[in-house]
């Protein structure tokens, strides 16, 4: 790094400011070099900002090499997808609308069996990373996450809480019980992040869990899957707020078709995620959609382009720093996509 003199001083403010701009900048893949960190003959270019889609489904179109073995639906067929979503989709559309990396989470369809995910990773490491399922009623769970982490380079796992409400499938006595403290504390041990599909009502348990291990990185998705067609969704909503007060927690903005009962850009639920973003700061939320190219409108999602553009140009209480935290930035810190 050079000073604008080879001779001049240079203070100790000033060092720390162009330390962190390249740093920042050589951090991301893909980036180029902040200005100050190139030769001086060389001009400088603008910093690349990661665009991180924090919540990608995909799935595989060969039942054969990749089987179908939903874990709550035993007769679940490959035909009965509405649509294709493999990651060769989900590459063309991240490359057409600017996005940097996605975050594959495990879809349900394929249950517990991560082989398409750990393959697509695999396939491009530069641009995903990877989240599993594994069964939370597993004696051995602990020991499955450590398999996926190490032997595969998953970032996390996702656990999905609300399947189990109300008594289903044995219930969700686990999310809180003290055996699952093996779960969290193996995740501290692996740096493993885990995300949340889980109603609003379990909140409370997930916090006990939050509490005792605040070392390991959660995220909830979709607003907690709160539901604003209520006459007043504000008591449920606190539960998730309550969260607000851990640094260890993150909230994904997303799936607002699933939890606002309105079609885009969704403006029923904006004074709900300001709320959120004032409770937990820009620092604390993340971005992500759901499923790859086609698949969207399978599934009466936006397009790619539509979702970007919700929160850098329709939610306009963000400013143009929060729209680059959250479109990226806090992903790339939760994932260390630096690394």
């Amino acid at each position: 790094m050079k000073s604008d003199s080879l001779n001049s001083p240079v203070n100790r403010r000033e060092f720390l400011e162009s330390t962190g701009r390249c740093a920042a900048a050589l951090g991301l893949a893909g980036a180029v070099l902040a200005p100050g960190c190139r030769p001086e003959e060389e001009p400088a270019a603008p910093a690349r900002r990661p665009v991180v889609d924090t919540h990608m489904h995909v799935w595989a179109n060969d039942p054969v090499r990749y089987p179908f073995p939903h874990p709550y639906i035993p007769d679940f067929k490959y035909a009965d997808i509405p649509a294709e979503g493999t990651t060769e989709m989900l590459i063309e559309d991240m490359d057409r609308n600017g996005v940097t990396h996605s975050i594959l989470v495990q879809v349900i369809y394929h249950g517990w069996d991560n082989s398409y995910v750990a393959d697509s990773l695999k396939a491009h490491p530069d641009r995903v990373r990877a989240h599993g399922l594994i069964d939370p009623t597993d004696p051995k769970v602990a020991d499955r996450l450590e398999y996926w982490v190490k032997e595969h380079g998953f970032s996390g796992m996702r656990f999905s809480p609300i399947y189990y409400l109300d008594g289903a499938k044995g219930g969700d006595g686990w999310l809180n019980h003290p055996d699952t403290d093996k779960l969290w504390t193996k995740a501290a041990q692996l740096g493993a992040v885990f995300n949340f599909y889980i109603s609003t009502r379990q909140l409370p348990k997930l916090e006990e869990m939050v509490s005792r291990h605040p070392e390991v990185k959660v995220c909830v998705d979709h607003l907690s899957q709160i539901d604003l067609t209520v006459e007043d969704p504000t008591p449920e909503f606190k539960k998730l707020l309550a969260l607000s007060s851990y640094p260890n927690v993150w909230v994904k903005v997303s799936e607002l078709t699933s939890v606002s009962g309105a079609n885009y850009p969704f403006r029923e639920a904006f004074s709900w995620v300001r709320r959120v973003y004032e409770e937990f700061g820009a620092d604390q939320l993340l971005w992500g959609t759901g499923y790859p190219g086609a698949s969207r409108a399978a599934y009466e999602r936006p397009t790619l382009a539509k979702e970007l553009a919700l929160v850098r140009e329709k939610m306009t209480f963000f400013s143009p720093e929060d729209v680059e935290k959250i479109l990226g930035l806090n992903a790339a810190r939760v994932w260390n996509l630096s690394a």
